[in-house]
Parts: C-alpha cells; structure tokens; sequence
C-alpha cells in the first residue's frame, strides 16, 4: 500500500533571477517504510520536506498522501488534514517552555478539542513507549537535549499520525543522544508500522532507516536500500555521500 506518492514534482521560485530548486523528483514511500533523504546543503531536500508537508506549493507535479492531494484542499480542510494526517520532529525541538513536558505533548490532541481523559491515557500510553514517563511534569529547561527530542517524537506520534515527517532529528544532539533518539524512532517504525520521512545531514541517523534516496542539485541522484548489517548500510551511505561531493562539513564525523 502506499502511503505517499511523489510524481513529478518540480520548485522554481521566481524574482529576478528564477531558481530551480527541484526537477521532477518522483519516489513513493509505503505504508510502514522509514525513509531517509540525503544531499549536500541547497541540493533542494528541505524544499521537498516542505511540500510533502504541505508548507510550500508545487510548480508542477503533485504529492499524494493516501491518494488525497492536500494542495487540492481549501484552507480549513487543510489546516484540519495537516494536523491530523501529519507528525513533525524538527532539530531545535520545537517544545513550548511555557508547558510542561506533558503538556507539550498532548498539544495536538488538545487542538482536537479530546476528553481530559483521553488525553490523559493517550500521554501515559505514548510517555511509556518513549520512557519519559519520569519528565511528563518538568518543563522543557529541565531536561536534556535527547529528552526534549523524545518528548517531541511523542507529540509527533500521539495522534496516530498517517506519516510522521522529521527533519534533521539529530542535528542538536552528540552522539549518544543522536542513538539513543534514532533507536527509538526505529522502534516506533517497527512497533507501530508509523510511516516516516527523515531528511538528515547524519549518515548515522540515516543507517537506521530501510532505504535512503539521495538528492544533488535538486534531482534524484541515488537510492540506497539497507540489507540485514545496518554497519554495512552506514558505510555505503559514506561512500554515496563522498562520491555526490558537496562541502566538508555536510559529511558527518564517522561513526557506526
């Protein structure tokens, strides 16, 4: 089955000087699949997280989601699809330091107007899974960076999300936490068939995902599918990424 569909999708932004972000990029995800995407700064990933996320509008193509193009929608339609097909996990977190852990976490249900009650079981039920069930009362300052992560991937997933969009999930983290945050991404992927999408600069982040599709100069370049050694998936992902070249800096320090 599957859950998103990209078919020819294509960004120019316009001004005086017309820039091409993405060239018919086509790729679908299925029901349950973890998929990395990688390339170089400006190779046009986080354009293409934004209009899978329906943030940003096409120039030509269209993305499917459950076979429901969003960009088809009116606005509350979409704002209401948005909230309730979508998850998002960004780098800086995105927590509110006015609320609690908890708080924070059941935003979305919150939003959907849910009983207290429902809420209240749903967050013990997701802060279980997460083992952060010791933070739920702490706010946001009081907890560590792998923590606010976890708690973010909490909100993301509460509400039973139909794919869960992450981007650079573990660019604020060392690499203990980096693990720690993808180990638990990969079990919810595999405990709860969550489909995900994760654009990441971390070729470690990137190991833990079923298959990795590669981006440069806005266009497919590569896809890469793991086998049974994630060790042996993280040191093609290397090689793809310092054979695509690209700037020092975008290749994570390695690591398995």
């Amino acid at each position: 089955m599957e859950m998103l569909q990209v078919k020819n999708l294509s960004k120019i932004y316009g001004g005086n000087v017309t820039y091409r972000a993405l060239t018919d990029i086509d790729f679908t995800i299925r029901k349950s699949e973890f998929v990395g995407i990688m390339g170089p700064s400006g190779s046009g990933k986080t354009t293409l997280l934004n209009m899978i996320s329906t943030i940003d509008t096409p120039t030509s193509g269209e993305v499917l989601l459950e076979g429901t193009n969003p960009q088809k929608l009116k606005k509350k339609e979409l704002a209401l699809f948005r909230r309730r097909q979508l998850g998002f996990v960004f780098q800086d977190f995105n927590l509110l330091d006015t609320l609690t852990i908890g708080e924070n976490i059941v935003l979305p249900l919150t939003l959907d107007k849910r009983s207290v009650k429902e809420m209240d079981e749903k967050l013990q039920e997701v802060a279980k899974k997460l083992d952060i069930v010791d933070i739920l009362p702490k706010r946001t300052y009081e907890v560590s960076g792998g923590q606010r992560q976890r708690a973010a991937i909490a909100r993301a997933i509460i509400h039973s999300p139909a794919l869960l969009l992450a981007d650079e999930p573990t660019g604020n983290l060392d690499s203990k936490a980096s693990r720690n945050v993808m180990e638990t991404m990969e079990a919810i992927n595999r405990n709860e068939k969550t489909t995900m999408m994760m654009v990441t600069h971390d070729a470690l982040a990137a190991s833990y995902c079923h298959r990795v599709l590669f981006i440069k100069d806005g266009q497919l370049y590569n896809e890469l599918y793991r086998g049974e050694s994630r060790q042996a998936f993280f040191q093609k992902i290397i090689d793809t990424l310092s054979l695509m070249g690209g700037n020092a800096h975008d290749l994570s320090s390695v690591r398995v």
